[in-house]
């Protein structure tokens, strides 16, 4: 697909996912706007081409097309708030101007989305339920899924944007589908996560080098993509590029808990893995990737080398 000339892009939250895929959509010629509340992330966009703005609602003077990829349900409904009050005390806008489109790409509740959907109905917008199959790294360079669901026309309007930063894009149906899948994707990642630094670390101990470990198991039966993506991370005890923070996945974790919850699901092996990443966490690697459950497994058998 030619992105050349694609109509402007809002995005809403720079931080690791929201970066990369400004990243990826300026790469195909878009026209990337921006806003994050941290100065930080702010001041890392515009160096990377990213348009910042000073507020949410700003995004609107630029693009009716927008993103959203946020660490919190907190963080989202401010940021649905301001549009909201925004557009409820500005002009009405013209007949024949483009709708509102936000398609919101974090992992948060399905409740807290479809509460929103509602609200942001009433100011013209229409929300679509899009999260992202795939870690930060992966997205830096465009090798996500997009879990888009909603309103037909609204997702098929937002192709061109989506094709812009994944690898591929599926209409998954009624709004929230995309989350329902989601869930079950990163339920996969948390085990499968773990299973990788176990290996591993079984591979270390059996006296194998650990890289050649995530090499040769990695192209076999064996093989996980959370193997591919942080098996060298682990091989290398390298994880303070954070891909996915360990306290982020713990709000990740929870929503798949309540999830199991209230649909009487037995899952032991996720049950087995939530302990060591809540042990992340506790020995201080909150802001470090994932990856760095292999500390924990470590810390188990008192080596760290």
């Amino acid at each position: 697909m030619d992105h050349a000339n694609q109509a402007a892009v809002g995005i809403i939250g720079l931080g690791i996912m929201g970066s990369a895929l400004a990243d990826q959509l300026i790469s195909k010629r878009f026209s990337v706007f921006g806003f994050d509340p941290d100065p930080k992330a702010r001041k890392r966009a515009s160096r990377s081409g990213v348009q910042v703005v000073s507020s949410v609602e700003l995004l609107l003077s630029h693009s009716q097309q927008l993103l959203s990829s946020l660490p919190s349900s907190d963080a989202f409904e401010a940021s649905c708030e301001a549009l909201i009050e925004h557009l409820t005390h500005s002009t009405p806008k013209p007949a024949n101007q483009a709708p509102i489109v936000l398609a919101e790409t974090s992992t948060l509740p399905i409740s807290i989305k479809q509460r929103q959907q509602r609200r942001l109905a009433t100011a013209g917008i229409t929300l679509l339920d899009c999260p992202l199959s795939g870690t930060g790294a992966q997205a830096r360079v465009g090798d996500v899924v997009v879990y888009a669901s909603g309103p037909k026309k609204a997702i098929r309007n937002m192709m061109p944007v989506f094709a812009g930063f994944s690898r591929a894009q599926v209409d998954l149906g009624r709004f929230g589908n995309g989350m329902r899948m989601k869930l079950v994707a990163n339920l996969l990642v948390a085990i499968h996560n773990v299973a990788a630094a176990e290996a591993i670390l079984l591979g270390k101990r059996l006296g194998l080098n650990p890289a050649e470990v995530v090499r040769v198991v990695g192209d076999g039966a064996g093989s996980s993509r959370m193997l591919q993506v942080r098996g060298p991370m682990m091989a290398s005890r390298n994880w303070k590029d954070a891909t996915m923070k360990v306290s982020i996945w713990q709000k990740d974790m929870s929503i798949i808990s309540d999830a199991l919850a209230d649909t009487l699901t037995p899952a032991p092996l996720f049950a087995a893995s939530a302990p060591i990443y809540q042990a992340a966490q506790a020995l201080g690697l909150g802001e470090q990737d994932t990856a760095s459950v292999m500390a924990v497994l470590e810390h188990m058998v008192g080596a760290s080398a």
